[in-house]
């Protein structure tokens, strides 16, 4: 691997950033393209480039992200490309300051202000919008099979022979066939091939969502239009991808997690109200109260 460049552990607003827990931010991080090693800390990703797929890998050094691969461009702007490709994918074009001054001093969350709550995100909306209907009503192991079925059959090759994330078009263009026989997605993968061609033939624009001028609630009701994307899913995609944090995960594991920590259970209505004092940072506290034990505190950097 050779260096393509440094990146200043910084967010947008000059707040501290751990690497360690941004890789380790949530499951969805750990499914290919992206391979994520949490003992070295490091994190691999193949993603499309200008004619097929460039793999990097991401490592800490300091107070700085270290970004290498094994084929660097000579061109400089492809450089630039592959080095904002990283920061977009570490989420350090986002101000999280002003959540920091939320919590601080606040006895549940105020150690997250060293850095925590930067969720690791995919380079599209729409590979993070496909992983997540691929988590929906089945165990981690399904999704796992589904999200290395499309990767490994549909994603473009890098030198280094491992593939990035396949792109609409690719999607769109697998058969009926793939997804009941070899991705094995049962009823999703109609919704994923529907998805797709959707975007492949420029019918959605999955990528307008990060627009900031747009409200929460007109983010969510273009995502529960979705096929495959029900409350669940808009509420997860808004967290990882989005980086709206107002709605709460409430599934099968935030559920009983939180009632493992609280000693019983609780309805949705009560943890979402416990959780309202944080206002549009309601869903990443609750998520940071849920996975602060992911990374221990000899580990944080």
């Amino acid at each position: 691997m050779e260096t393509v460049g440094r990146l200043r552990l910084v967010g947008a607003g000059q707040e501290p950033v751990e690497l360690r827990r941004t890789l380790a931010s949530h499951g969805v991080a750990m499914l290919a393209p992206q391979r994520v090693d949490l003992e070295r800390w490091t994190l691999e990703t193949t993603l499309v480039v200008d004619g097929g797929a460039c793999t990097l890998r991401v490592r800490p050094s300091g107070r700085h992200a270290v970004v290498e691969t094994e084929n660097p461009p000579v061109d400089p702007a492809a450089r630039r490309r592959l080095l904002a490709a990283a920061r977009h994918v570490l989420r350090l074009d986002e101000d999280l300051s002003p959540f920091y001054d939320l919590v601080a001093g606040d006895p549940a969350l105020g150690w997250s202000v060293t850095g925590a709550g930067r969720m690791l995100r995919s380079p599209t909306v729409f590979e993070d919008v496909v992983k997540t209907i691929c988590t929906t009503n089945c165990a981690w192991s399904a999704t796992v099979r589904m999200t290395d079925a499309l990767v490994g059959e549909l994603g473009a090759v890098s030198p280094d022979g491992r593939r990035a994330f396949p792109t609409p078009a690719a999607m769109a263009e697998a058969g009926a066939g793939f997804y009941q026989e070899v991705a094995r997605a049962g009823y999703r993968g109609a919704y994923l091939r529907a998805l797709a061609t959707d975007v492949a033939e420029g019918r959605l624009d999955l990528e307008a969502l990060t627009d900031s001028a747009l409200p929460d609630e007109e983010v969510e009701r273009r995502l529960l239009a979705l096929p495959g994307v029900g409350p669940y899913a808009a509420a997860h995609v808004m967290l990882i991808s989005l980086g709206r944090y107002r709605r709460l995960i409430l599934d099968s594991w935030t559920r009983p997690t939180y009632a493992k920590l609280h000693g019983r259970a609780a309805t949705d209505r009560t943890i979402e109200r416990r959780f309202r004092r944080y206002g549009r940072y309601a869903g990443l506290a609750f998520w940071l109260s849920l996975t602060r034990d992911w990374v221990s505190e000899g580990d944080r950097g």
